[in-house]
C-alpha cells in the first residue's frame, strides 16, 4: 500500500510497487555523486571515468501506481530523534551510502557527526544533529555469528550475539546473501556449525536458509512492532552471465548501457530468493520484504564493472554505481517506511 502521486496526495491504493518497468526520466539522478561527501570510491563510477551516463536517467515505474518522490527533508523530520540502521554486507553499505547522498542532496546544509565503532569500523553512525536522526550501517556478512575457536573460525547457524546492537532501533533494514557462495581462501570461516554438528562445508542454500530462520527467531524474540519496523532488503542480483539476458557474447556487465526492456527478466531469479521468502513466512512478527530482485535484475547496466575499485583490471557486476539502482531501493523504502 502506498500513496499515489506526490507526498501531499491522500488517495491510498493497493499496489505491488515491485512490479513495473524502468522509464527514462531526466529529472534523475536524485543527486550529483561528485558533491556527495559519502560516496565510497568503489561505487563512484563517474569519478572512476565511466564514459556513459544514460544509466543515471532511469526511474522505476510500478504498473498500477506511482511512487512518492523522495523528500530528504521530510524523511529527516519523520526520523527526528529516531534511528534507521542498515545491517548486512557491502550491498547494505551500497544501500546506506545511497540514502546518505539522497538526504544530503535534499538538505545540503544539514550538519552531521560521524562515529565509528569497532577496530575496522564495524558500525558507522551518522547523526544529523539538527534532527537527532541517526543513519547507521552495521557490517555483518552473514547475520549469524562467526566465532574464533581453537580449531578455527566457526560459523554458528543458530547464534546471533551481535543482535544486541540492533535492539531498540526504530527502523531496521537487514540483508545477507552476497558472501554465502564464497569458497576457498576468501571465505571468512573454516567450519559451519548447525546445532551440535560441525561441518567443513555444507550446501550453502541450506545454510543460508538456516541462518535466515535463526534471524527470524531473533526478530520474534526481540522486536516490539509498536516501536520497531523491520525490513529485509531482498536479494541483490549479479550480472556475470550474458546468456541470462539474451546476450551470450556479453562480457558480463561490461559495456552494458541500458536496462533489459520491459518488466520481465528473461533469465532465472536467484535461488536464494525462494529460500528467503519461505523463511520469512515463518516469522510471526511483521517483516516487510523490500523485494528489489526483479527490478534490479533488469538493470544489467547499473554495475561498476571496471569503473569500481578494480578500475581497468577488475570487473564488479555485483555492486551498484552511485548514483544508481540503490537510490530506487531507497525510494521504495521511503514509500514503505511510513505507510
Amino acid at each position: 500500500m502506498i500513496i499515489n502521486g506526490s507526498s501531499e496526495a491522500k488517495h491510498v491504493i493497493r499496489c505491488d510497487v515491485f512490479q513495473g518497468s524502468w522509464v527514462v526520466d531526466h529529472s534523475y539522478p536524485l543527486y550529483n555523486a561528485s558533491i556527495c561527501p559519502f560516496v565510497g570510491k568503489e561505487f563512484d563510477c563517474l569519478k572512476n571515468k565511466r564514459p556513459d551516463q544514460q544509466y543515471l536517467h532511469y526511474r522505476w515505474q510500478p504498473h498500477a501506481c506511482s511512487l512518492s518522490r523522495f523528500n530528504g527533508s521530510n524523511l529527516l523530520e519523520k526520523l527526528r530523534d529516531k534511528t534507521i540502521m542498515f545491517v548486512g554486507d557491502s550491498l547494505s553499505k551500497n544501500h546506506w551510502l545511497s540514502l546518505l547522498c539522497m538526504i544530503h542532496s535534499s538538505v545540503p546544509s544539514a550538519q552531521y557527526s560521524v562515529k565509528m565503532h569497532g577496530a575496522t569500523g564495524m558500525t558507522a553512525n551518522y547523526t544529523f544533529m539538527d534532527y537527532g536522526a541517526k543513519v547507521i550501517y552495521h557490517h555483518s556478512l552473514y547475520l549469524v555469528d562467526i566465532i574464533k575457536e581453537k580449531n578455527g573460525r566457526v560459523m554458528k547457524l543458530d547464534s546471533i550475539t551481535s543482535g544486541k546492537q540492533w535492539l531498540g532501533v526504530d527502523y531496521l533494514v537487514f540483508n545477507t546473501w552476497h558472501w554465502w557462495s564464497r569458497r576457498g581462501p576468501s571465505r571468512p570461516f573454516d567450519f559451519i556449525q548447525d546445532g551440535d554438528k560441525i561441518y567443513e562445508d555444507m550446501d550453502r542454500l541450506v545454510a543460508f536458509g538456516k541462518a535466515i530462520h535463526t534471524w527470524g527467531r531473533w526478530v520474534d524474540d526481540n522486536i516490539d512492532p509498536l516501536k520497531s519496523k523491520v525490513f529485509f532488503q531482498g536479494i541483490s542480483p549479479t550480472h556475470y552471465n550474458g546468456t541470462s539476458w539474451g546476450e551470450p557474447k556479453a562480457q558480463a556487465c561490461m559495456g552494458q548501457k541500458a536496462p533489459v526492456p520491459g518488466s520481465t527478466y528473461p533469465g532465472t531469479t536467484p535461488a536464494a530468493l525462494t529460500v528467503l521468502k519461505k523463511e520469512l513466512k515463518t516469522i510471526k512478527k511483521p517483516v516487510t520484504l523490500l523485494d528489489i530482485t526483479n527490478l534490479s535484475l533488469l538493470r544489467k547496466d547499473g554495475h561498476p564493472s571496471k569503473y569500481g575499485l578494480g578500475k581497468m583490471s577488475g570487473r564488479d557486476c555485483s555492486h551498484w554505481c552511485l548514483a544508481g539502482v540503490p537510490d530506487t531501493w531507497n525510494v521504495l523504502l521511503y514509500n514503505l517506511m511510513f505507510s
